[in-house]
Formats: C-alpha cells, structure tokens, sequence
C-alpha cells in the first residue's frame, strides 16, 4: 500500500496515545521514495551548556518498496522510538541500544508488533512506479577524491548557492541542470550547501538524462 499523509499522521497519533502516554509533539511527516531504508528520523541536534538539545523532528516513511500496510506502521513504530528516545533526552548505548531495544521489546511482546533493528532491502518487491514528475532544480558536485554529490535547490536560492560555490575551492566539478526524474521526489529542496553523496554512475546517469541551466 501506499499511505497519504494523513493516514501516517491518524497511525501517529494512536501510537502516541497507546504506547507512549501521548507524550510525543507531532513531527513533520513525509512520505519519499528512498531505496536504501524503509523509514528515517531526524532531528537538528546542538549543545548547549546542560548537554545536546534536539529539535525540528521529522520522521519519513519511504514508498519505493510494496509494503502492506502492517509493515508501514511497523516502520513507524520503529522511528517513533527514536524520536521518542531522543525527545525525552535518554541516552542510549548505541543506535539501536539497550534502550531502543527494551522498548522494542515491548511493543513486540504485549502488544504483537514485528519491529526489528534492521530490514533488508534485497528481494523486496517495488510499488508501482512514482509519478511525482515535478521539475527539480538540481546541483551536481564533485570533489577533489572524486566523491560524487546532488541536491535539489530552491531556485530562489540558486543564485546565492552559485556565489558561495566560488569559494569552495573542493568543489572540482559543478553542474545545474532541471530534471523530472521521481529519483529526486526524497530530495530535500535545499537553501543552504547541503547534498547527498551517490555512486559515480547515478551521478553521471541523472545528470546525462536533465536539461542543463546557466545559473
């Protein structure tokens, strides 16, 4: 299946009052298309004098992969302990630790969820095919050990981008280009230097397949 967001958000909001007292603040939630994960949270994370302090949360569900919808919530689930471990300012022993761990634990053994640390992705069927074909303004940068990185800018940043790339002496390769692909529907449209790190031949194959731009 595929969820909208309002049915994440209907899925958030009963985990919340079930398993987590109704301690959680909504986070933003999406939906993207990644192939490497079924699901992600994150958060901004700066220090402060009493320690780390954690904000602008965000869990995203990914739907590349047919998944029913069991499993979606399953994935939540799992990103809602994280958020939750990071919320309430717990520290855990690892990523997946002790905590984590124990409150899987949990969900799994009373309530009869499926959560696991990890998921594979070999052998996993795909949804059909993404129609999300709006035109993306997109940067390719290559550095000077031939890392490979894009990024989807907001076009009413593009020339800002553009004047700091002069002074990034690493970048030894640059390129704009528009492009339709739904590869770049996960993309987070960008205002700042920010990109993603991809395989040498994704690289050249996205940029082989836009339509470049002068900025």
């Amino acid at each position: 299946m595929t969820p909208t967001r309002e049915q994440m958000r209907a899925w958030f909001d009963t985990f919340n009052r079930q398993y987590f007292n109704g301690e959680l603040p909504l986070p933003r939630l999406a939906l993207g298309s990644s192939r490497t994960r079924l699901g992600s949270m994150s958060c901004r994370r700066r220090r402060t004098l009493t320690g780390w302090k954690f904000s602008d949360f965000a869990i995203r569900l990914s739907t590349y992969y047919d998944c029913t919808e069991s499993e979606m919530q399953t994935v939540l689930l799992h990103e809602m302990i994280h958020y939750y471990i990071a919320w309430k300012g717990i520290r855990d022993d690892a990523p997946h630790g002790s905590v984590f761990r124990s409150i899987m634990n949990r969900l799994n053994t009373r309530h009869g969820w499926d959560i696991s640390v990890s998921a594979s992705m070999r052998g996993r069927k795909t949804a059909a095919p993404h129609n999300d074909r709006r035109p993306r303004l997109v940067l390719a940068l290559e550095n000077s050990r031939g890392e490979c990185f894009l990024t989807v800018v907001n076009p009413r940043y593009a020339a800002q981008l553009k004047s700091r790339l002069k002074n990034a002496a690493d970048a030894t390769q640059r390129a704009w280009f528009v492009s339709t692909d739904p590869f770049f529907s996960d993309f987070t449209t960008v205002r700042s230097l920010r990109a993603r790190k991809v395989k040498r031949e994704v690289f050249d194959e996205k940029i082989a397949c836009g339509t470049m731009v002068d900025i």
